[in-house]
C-alpha cells in the first residue's frame, strides 16, 4: 500500500510572547492537544523565508511546496492567476488586486470588512466595462481579486507595498512606484468612482469597500511537478487562490469546498471531509486553513487565540483520526509564518513545524526531536533546525536525511 502524506498549515500561527497571556505565545496558552500529540513524535524549526526576501504567504508556502523562491518566486499574483485559469503571455503582468476600506487618507481596512463575494464581482464587473486598454480584471474570493495588464511594456514591476504591511498608516506613500505607476494610479483613481456608484445602489451587501489596492506583480512561473519531484499525485485544500495557484504550477489539483471563506466561519468540516476524500485516491493533499492569519492581521487575541484552537480542534484532530484508516501515513503541521497580534503583519522569523510518521525509517528523529507540546519555545528547545523550509517534503518523502545537516 502506498504512502499518504498529509500537510496541514495555520497560516500566521506562529506569534511573538504575549503580556496578556503571562509572556506565553498563543500557541504555546492554546488548548491544542493534537498539534501538542505530533509534536511528541518530532518537532522543530524551520525557515520559511529566505533572508532578504518579503515574508509574505506566497514565499513562504512556496518554500512548504518544497520549491525555494530564490530559485522559483516571480510574484504573488501569478500564482493566484494559475488558480483561475487565467492564461499569462510572457509579456503579460498579474497583480493582486484588494478591495480596501481607506479613510482620512490612511488604510483602516485591507479587506473591505471582508466584503462579500458578490459584492466584490459587481465591481469587478463595472471595472472591466470602463474598457482600460490591455488591463483585465478577475474576481476572486471577497477582497481578493486580479488584475491582469496585457503587453506590459516595462521591463520591471512596479514598487509595490502590501495593504496588510500598512494599517493604520497614510497611505500616499506606499502607492506604486517606478515602472507603470502613472497608469495605475490612472486605473485607481477611475476605481474609487466606481466602487462609490457600486456602493451606493447595493447598500445591502456586506463589505464596506472604498478603493482598490494593487500590489504582489509579477510574470508566469515554471515549477517542476510534484510527480518529476516525488512521483506522487495530489490535491490542494484551501480558501485562497494563492494555494490553489502554487499547487496547480506544481501539478496538483484544487479542491473547491462550499463555504470555505478564509475566516473564522469556514468551512472546517467541510475542508477535512475534501482532504481525506482525496487521500482515498491521491498520494499527497495540502491542507490550508486562512484564519489565524486574518486575526492576527486583526490584532484580535480572542480571534487568534478561538482560530488556533478551531484549527487543533475541527482540522487536525478529525484528520488525525481519519488517517489511521491507512496503513502508511506522514502528517505535517505548521504555520507558514508568523503574523503576531502586535505587529498585524507578517515577521520572517522560523516557525515550528512538527510531524508524525508511521515510517519507522524516522524513529531515530523521533527518539532524538520529541517534545510534550507544539510552539515556537518547544520547537527551538528540541535542537532541530531546518535552515531551509523548502527541504522538508524532501525529507518526509524521499527520505534525504542529508538535508537535516
Amino acid at each position: 500500500m502506498s504512502s499518504k502524506y498529509l500537510v496541514i498549515i495555520g497560516d500566521g500561527m506562529a506569534d511573538l510572547p504575549i503580556d496578556e497571556l503571562d509572556g506565553k505565545t498563543i500557541l504555546e496558552a492554546a488548548a491544542i492537544p493534537h498539534c501538542d500529540s505530533i509534536a511528541a513524535y518530532v518537532t522543530g524549526l524551520t525557515q520559511t523565508v529566505p533572508e532578504g526576501m518579503p515574508p509574505g504567504s506566497d514565499t513562504a508556502n512556496l518554500s512548504i511546496f518544497g520549491y525555494n523562491p530564490r530559485d522559483y518566486y516571480t510574484g504573488r499574483a501569478p500564482l493566484e492567476a494559475l488558480n483561475q485559469g487565467i492564461t499569462l503571455g510572457p509579456d503579460d503582468m498579474a497583480f493582486r488586486m484588494n478591495l480596501v476600506s481607506i479613510r482620512d487618507n490612511s488604510m483602516s481596512n485591507f479587506t473591505a470588512d471582508h466584503i462579500e463575494s458578490e459584492y466584490a464581482s459587481l465591481i469587478v464587473d463595472r471595472l472591466n466595462s470602463k474598457g482600460f486598454k490591455d488591463i483585465e480584471f478577475y474576481a476572486g474570493v471577497s477582497y481578493r481579486n486580479l488584475m491582469v495588464w496585457r503587453n506590459y511594456p516595462f521591463k520591471m514591476a512596479p514598487v509595490t507595498i502590501p495593504p496588510h504591511d500598512i494599517q493604520g498608516k497614510i497611505v500616499d506613500t506606499y502607492r506604486p512606484l517606478d515602472s507603470g505607476a502613472d497608469r495605475l494610479a490612472e486605473i485607481s483613481e477611475e476605481a474609487r468612482k466606481i466602487i462609490a456608484e457600486v456602493s451606493s445602489q447595493n447598500p445591502s451587501y456586506k463589505g464596506n469597500p472604498t478603493d482598490i489596492w494593487i500590489w504582489g506583480a509579477g510574470r508566469k512561473p515554471a515549477l517542476k511537478t510534484f510527480a518529476e519531484k516525488f512521483s506522487l499525485t495530489g490535491k490542494t485544500v484551501s480558501a485562497v487562490d494563492l494555494i490553489h495557484g502554487i499547487g496547480r504550477a506544481a501539478g496538483l489539483s484544487p479542491v473547491s469546498v462550499d463555504g470555505a471563506t478564509g475566516y473564522l466561519d469556514t468551512n472546517y468540516e467541510g475542508k477535512t471531509a475534501a482532504a481525506l476524500a482525496s487521500l482515498q485516491n491521491h498520494d499527497f493533499v495540502f491542507l490550508h486553513i486562512e484564519a489565524p492569519d486574518e486575526t492576527g492581521h486583526e490584532g484580535s487575541l480572542e480571534k487568534k487565540m478561538r482560530a488556533v484552537e478551531d484549527f487543533d480542534k475541527k482540522v487536525v484532530g478529525p484528520m488525525l483520526k481519519s488517517l489511521a484508516q491507512f496503513e502508511n501515513y506522514t502528517v505535517l503541521v505548521m504555520p507558514d509564518h508568523p503574523t503576531p497580534i502586535s505587529v498585524r503583519t507578517h515577521t520572517p522569523d522560523p516557525v515550528p513545524f512538527a510531524f508524525y510518521s508511521t515510517d519507522p525509517i524516522f524513529e531515530d528523529l523521533h527518539n532524538s526531536y520529541s517534545s510534550k507540546s507544539f510552539s515556537e519555545k518547544s520547537a527551538k528547545k528540541s535542537g532541530l533546525f531546518v535552515a531551509d523550509a523548502s527541504h522538508l517534503l524532501d525529507i518526509l518523502i524521499s527520505k534525504n536525511f542529508s538535508l537535516l545537516k
